[in-house]
C-alpha cells in the first residue's frame, strides 16, 4: 500500500498531533443513528480540534432525493445535538463547502458512476489527490453489493501515491461460515491493508491504557500471571434495553453482539504478551496468539449462562420485558444477558479462568476489566481480624468513569488490629486536563492517516467466532434463556455459574 507522507507532521515531535492528509470520506448510510450520533459529530469535532487538512471533503450517499444542501441541513442538525466540542461557525463553514450528496441504490451502477464523477470533482477542487476512505455504515447485508459497485466503478482502484481504504462497521458475520465468506468478498476488491474493521472498544482511551499500564511500568507485570491471580473478570453492563433495534437485536442476541468482539478483544489485550513493538503487526499477532490458546470447558451447561429481561423498575421507572418490546416474537430465544467461563492454555494463564458477562437493564452501566488476585498464603492474624478482607483487585474501568481502582487491605483505625478492604483510584478525568478524544474520533482519523494497531484483522475475527460458536449451537439446543427482573443483576444461573467454583460476580 502506497500512503501520502503528511507534510504537516514530524512523526518524530510527540508535541504535534496527528493530521490527516488530503482525502475524501464517503459515508454509506449517511441517515442512519450511527451516523447521526457518532460519525457526523466526530468529523466535525476532528475539524474542530484541527485535525482535518484544509480540503477534506465528505460525500455522503443514500436513498433520498437530496441536494447537498439537504444533507448539509442533516450534518448540522447532528453535530448541534451530538459533537462533544463547541460548535463554532467559522469551523462549520469550512467543513460544509466540503459536503457532498450522491442519491442512489446500491444496486443502481449509475448511482455509483455518479459517485466516482463527484470524487474526481473533489480532486479537482479540492486537492484531495485520490484520496478515498469508504464507510459502510449499512446492514451487513448490503456489504457484498457495495463492495462489487465499488470495483465496477473503479472506486476501489488507485492510482501512484494514492489510497483506497474501506471501513466494514461490526458485526463481521453472525457465525464462523459467514465471517469467511464476508472476508472472501471484500479481499476480491481490497488487500487486507486496506481493510478497517471497526470496533469502537478499541478506540476507547482506557482500553488502550489497559497496554500502557502493563508495558509502560515495572510493578504490574511481575504479578500479572498464574502464580498471583485467582481469575479474572470483563463485564459489560447496560441499563438500557434494546430500544429501537428489535430488527438487528433478535437472532443476535448479547454473546454475538458483545462478547464475540467487545469483550473478547478486552480478554486478548488483557492477557497477551508483550508485543516487540507497538506496530500493527506486533499487536495483532499478540492478540491472535492468546485468542487461539482460549479453550472452552468441557461442560457447556455449567460453564454457560444466558438470560432474557423481564419486566420490573428502572430508575423509578417501570419498563417493559424483553419479550414485550416492539417487534419481538413472543416465542424469541434471544438472549439479552450472557455469561461465559473461559481458559487459556499458556505457561502465563494455565489453570486461571477468564469469566465475560454482558447484559441489559441491569442496575447500572459499567464496563470494567478486573484482575482478582490470590488470597495471601498466609495471615499472621486471627480470624476475626480479617473477616472483613476480601481479595486483592486492579480493576480498569472503561466506562463510564474511567480510570483504575486498586483493592487492598489496610487497618482500621484504632488500639484493635482489624483489617478491612479500601480502594485506591486513578480517574481519567481528574488526573489530566486534556480530555480523552470520543471512540469514533480516534478510528476516523485512524483511517485516514492509515493506522491499524487498533483494528482487529480477519484473523482475530474468525478465532473470535471459533470460541463464540460452540456455545451459540449448545443453546440453540437447550431451551429458552432464564428471565431475569430489569434493574438487577442477571439471571440466577449466572450467580450460580460462579459459585460452583467457589467464586461471585463483582457488584455491578
Amino acid at each position: 500500500m502506497t500512503t501520502t507522507p503528511n507534510p504537516l507532521r514530524d512523526p518524530r515531535d510527540k508535541r504535534l498531533p496527528r493530521v490527516a492528509g488530503p482525502s475524501v470520506l464517503v459515508l454509506f448510510g449517511v441517515t442512519g443513528d450511527l451516523s447521526r450520533k457518532k460519525l457526523l459529530p466526530a468529523i466535525y469535532d476532528l475539524a474542530n480540534r484541527g485535525l482535518l487538512p484544509p480540503g477534506f471533503s465528505l460525500v455522503g450517499f443514500a436513498r433520498r432525493e437530496w441536494e447537498n444542501q439537504d444533507f448539509r441541513q442533516l450534518a448540522y442538525e447532528a453535530v448541534k445535538e451530538h459533537a462533544r466540542t463547541p460548535f463554532r461557525e467559522d469551523v462549520w463553514t469550512h467543513l460544509a463547502e466540503g459536503m457532498h450528496f450522491v442519491p442512489g441504490e446500491f444496486s443502481d451502477p449509475g448511482a455509483f458512476d455518479a459517485l466516482a464523477m463527484a470524487v474526481k470533482e473533489l480532486d479537482t477542487t479540492r486537492g484531495t489527490g485520490g484520496n478515498y476512505a469508504f464507510y459502510l455504515s449499512i446492514p451487513p447485508k448490503f456489504f457484498p453489493q457495495v463492495i462489487e459497485q465499488l470495483r465496477r466503478s473503479g472506486l476501489a482502484e488507485h492510482g501512484p501515491g494514492s489510497w483506497r481504504r474501506v471501513v466494514i462497521e461490526k458485526p463481521f458475520g453472525h457465525n464462523l461460515d459467514s465471517a469467511k465468506e464476508l472476508n472472501r468478498t471484500v479481499h476480491r476488491v481490497f488487500p487486507e491493508e486496506s481493510i478497517f474493521r471497526i470496533d469502537h472498544y478499541l478506540g476507547k482511551e482506557t482500553v488502550q491504557n489497559i497496554l500502557a499500564m502493563r508495558f509502560a511500568n515495572t510493578m504490574y507485570e511481575p504479578i500479572w500471571n498464574r502464580s498471583y491471580v485467582d481469575h479474572v473478570q470483563i463485564t459489560m453492563a447496560e441499563d438500557i434495553g434494546i430500544g429501537g433495534r428489535a430488527g438487528y437485536y433478535d437472532g443476535i442476541g448479547a454473546a454475538r453482539d458483545v462478547i464475540q468482539n467487545h469483550l473478547l478483544q478486552l480478554l486478548a489485550l488483557t492477557a497477551m504478551e508483550e508485543p516487540t513493538s507497538f506496530s500493527a503487526d506486533s499487536v495483532r499477532a499478540e492478540k491472535a496468539k492468546v485468542l487461539s490458546s482460549v479453550r472452552l470447558p468441557a461442560d457447556l451447561g455449567r460453564a454457560t449462562a444466558r438470560g432474557q429481561y423481564a419486566a420490573g423498575w428502572q430508575g423509578g421507572e417501570k419498563v417493559r420485558g424483553y419479550l414485550e418490546e416492539e417487534g419481538i416474537p413472543l416465542d424469541s430465544r434471544t438472549e439479552t444477558y450472557a455469561a461465559i467461563k473461559l481458559e487459556i492454555e499458556s505457561r502465563r494463564w494455565a489453570g486461571v479462568p477468564f469469566y465475560l458477562r454482558t447484559g441489559k437493564r441491569l442496575s447500572r452501566r459499567v464496563t470494567e476489566v478486573a484482575m482478582v488476585f490470590q488470597r495471601a498464603p498466609h495471615l499472621p492474624f486471627s480470624h476475626t481480624d480479617t473477616e472483613e478482607l476480601g481479595q486483592n483487585a486492579l480493576v480498569m474501568r472503561v466506562q463510564p468513569d474511567e480510570g483504575i481502582t486498586v483493592r487492598f487491605g489496610s487497618k482500621v483505625p484504632g488500639t484493635a488490629m482489624e483489617i478491612r478492604d479500601v480502594n485506591m483510584d486513578f480517574a481519567y478525568g481528574e488526573s489530566f486536563t486534556e480530555h480523552s478524544p470520543e471512540a469514533y474520533e480516534r478510528l476516523l482519523l485512524d483511517v485516514l492517516i492509515g493506522d491499524p494497531p487498533l483494528f482487529p484483522r480477519q484473523e482475530e475475527v474468525e478465532l473470535s467466532w471459533e470460541i463464540l460458536d460452540p456455545i451459540e449451537e449448545y443453546w440453540a439446543e437447550h431451551g429458552k434463556p432464564e428471565q431475569y427482573k430489569s434493574g438487577g443483576y442477571g439471571p440466577e444461573s449466572a450467580d450460580l455459574l460462579m459459585a460452583r467454583d467457589g467464586r461471585a460476580w463483582r457488584r455491578l
